[in-house]
């Protein structure tokens, strides 16, 4: 699930820069991207925290083209999906060496991995493809409503958007999954503090609210509206020159089509909330997200903001030397 990673931009009173540092919750742990390293900090069964510390520079910092505005959003949402489903199987293997047999306690092959990785995603995006792309527009040609633009995909939409926070709910009820939300939560304070430039200890970070305006749950709902309206556009623009509205085959395969710049659109309106983030209509439009944040965080243990401190940490390359109990893996 990827609407747990988001992107902050901090400006930092001391130097005149901006440091990015986004992340996601993992099993039993936490995934933290800093400007120059990524860093997956997993907690295993004896206390320890493993560390997989990497370089890592985005695609939109070295080719230019792709960096620039209504661009770099598609090409950072796909980036962060691949990272995303790379760091869920590291923790899932590492958490699998607690609950197997010792004797079964192996890691597995490189290919193995790459191959459960590429079938979950398969898996993932066919789901995510039936319920939320092909029901809402099923349900609105059932409906009779192929004809009304507007109407098809407002109703599209809106039923996109239920059944996504009907899913988002079901899930938190798995106890694994409830897990992962308190990790998730335990990111948002550990950024929380950072910004406001906080003693970063699980103490002090333990008073930061788990809600974050910047969230990719945020990023996830401005998709779902925006996409409402530049759909509606398209399709009278197409209907216009087919003299009838399209078949629904047409619609869904330009609809997709449309997805770089529908996210591109709202990852530039989720930077500029971030820069205006007290503004009323900013405020009204990060509310939804804020809301779904309810379920997809909740509030974690000085243990698992531990996790999420030393990920940042090392992802941002911060001292380390208060948290005695860590290891670092290597490739």
């Amino acid at each position: 699930m990827w609407c747990v990673f988001y992107g902050e931009t901090i400006p930092m009173s001391t130097e005149k820069k901006e440091i990015m540092v986004g992340g996601q919750a993992v099993i039993e742990g936490v995934m933290m991207r800093g400007p120059e390293f990524l860093a997956t900090a997993i907690r295993r069964k004896d206390t320890t925290i493993e560390v997989k510390k990497e370089p890592f520079v985005s695609i939109t910092k070295n080719h230019k083209f792709l960096g620039l505005p209504m661009v770099r959003g598609f090409v950072s949402l796909i980036e962060m999906m691949k990272i995303g489903f790379t760091t869920l199987t590291f923790s899932a293997n590492r958490a699998e060496l607690d609950i197997d047999e010792p004797e079964k306690s192996k890691e597995k092959s490189a290919g193995r991995l790459k191959a459960e990785e590429i079938l979950s995603f398969a898996f993932a995006f066919g789901l995510a493809f039936v319920f939320f792309v092909l029901l809402p527009y099923k349900s609105a040609e059932w409906l009779s409503l192929s004809k009304e633009n507007f109407l098809f995909n407002l109703f599209a939409g809106c039923l996109r958007i239920i059944l996504f926070v009907v899913y988002i709910w079901a899930i938190s009820r798995m106890k694994d999954i409830h897990r992962i939300f308190e990790y998730h939560g335990a990111e948002h304070k550990s950024v929380f503090a950072y910004e406001h430039q906080a003693p970063l200890n699980p103490v002090d970070v333990q008073r930061f609210s788990t809600l974050h305006p910047r969230c990719g749950t945020s990023f996830l709902f401005f998709v779902m509206l925006i996409s409402i309206l530049i759909f509606s556009i398209t399709d009278t623009i197409v209907s216009y020159f087919l003299g009838h509205s399209p078949v629904l085959g047409l619609r869904i395969a330009y609809h997709l089509l449309l997805t770089p710049l529908v996210s591109g659109i709202s990852y530039e309106v989720l930077r500029l909330s971030g820069k205006n983030i007290k503004h009323p209509l900013v405020k009204l439009m990060t509310a939804p997200g804020l809301a779904l944040q309810r379920i997809t965080t909740q509030p974690p243990d000085n243990e698992q903001l531990e996790v999420a401190l030393v990920a940042m940490k090392c992802a941002l390359e911060l001292d380390i030397s208060d948290h005695k109990n860590v290891v670092f893996l290597e490739d």
